[in-house]
């Protein structure tokens, strides 16, 4: 594990600015890339750790607002624990945000991410890696169907609605990825039902894309985020395993 160094940067896209934090090995070499897609609660102190903790092990991060057309971060105010059982007015902010960011701006915003890191000095010439986490796992599978050509490896954890019947279901893309996938799913999630499982399962089977898909025993939607009630510290360091490996594997 190395020193890093972090930093805010701006994202020209077709659509405006999208504000992110970048982070990186102190050294400034040139490392390879990871696109790290947030959850709906956005940037924030904990978030950046991850993405610290991931530059650490080697990699160039960028950590973009996606909901930069609400405005900049933080684009809602939240407390240091996120609970909203405690406060249920936080869903009624995020829920329309949410809404608005549909498959069709994710991929076009995945495009301008994509092509900023293929310029960044800091980042190593050559496919990048994703990572996301709850809303994220659904970016990071719209990206890695609709720019196979850019993605080497991708990762998804306790993601919701990611095989639903929907005609714009980010699942439908997936025969299109190229690289290595990895999901972690969260036994206890009910975005995200068994038959969505198999459903996404299926498609990856069929269409002949090296993948793993592992279901974590009594593990919660939202596993991995120690600043709300459902991070569960074993499933966490699972999925810190998992990630790090397909990114040794990749890189």
């Amino acid at each position: 594990m190395t020193a890093v160094q972090g930093t805010a940067v701006d994202i020209p896209t077709e659509d405006g600015i999208a504000d992110a934090y970048l982070v990186h090995p102190a050294d400034e070499r040139p490392r390879p890339a990871v696109l790290f897609y947030q959850d709906a609660y956005g940037l924030r102190p904990h978030l950046q750790a991850m993405a610290d903790r991931i530059a650490a092990a080697g990699y160039t991060v960028l950590l973009p607002n996606v909901f930069y057309r609400n405005g900049r971060n933080p684009v809602i105010d939240l407390p240091e624990f996120i609970d909203p059982a405690a406060d249920p007015t936080i869903w009624e902010r995020i829920g329309p945000i949410m809404q608005s960011l549909t498959p069709e701006l994710a991929v076009r915003d995945a495009g301008a991410y994509l092509r900023w890191l293929a310029d960044s000095p800091l980042v190593a010439d050559g496919l990048v890696a994703l990572t996301g986490y709850c809303m994220g796992a659904r970016l990071v599978l719209l990206t890695a169907g609709s720019y196979p050509d850019r993605v080497a490896a991708a990762a998804g954890f306790h993601g919701g609605r990611l095989a639903t019947d929907s005609p714009d279901s980010p699942h439908l893309v997936a025969h299109n990825i190229t690289g290595e996938v990895y999901f972690g799913h969260a036994d206890q999630d009910a975005s995200m039902p068994e038959e969505q499982i198999k459903r996404l399962e299926d498609t990856l089977t069929a269409a002949g894309v090296r993948h793993r898909t592992e279901v974590y025993p009594g593990a919660h939607h939202g596993y991995t985020q120690v600043d709300t009630p459902q991070y569960d510290r074993e499933a966490d360091e699972r999925h810190w395993a998992a990630l790090l490996d397909l990114l040794a594997r990749t890189f």
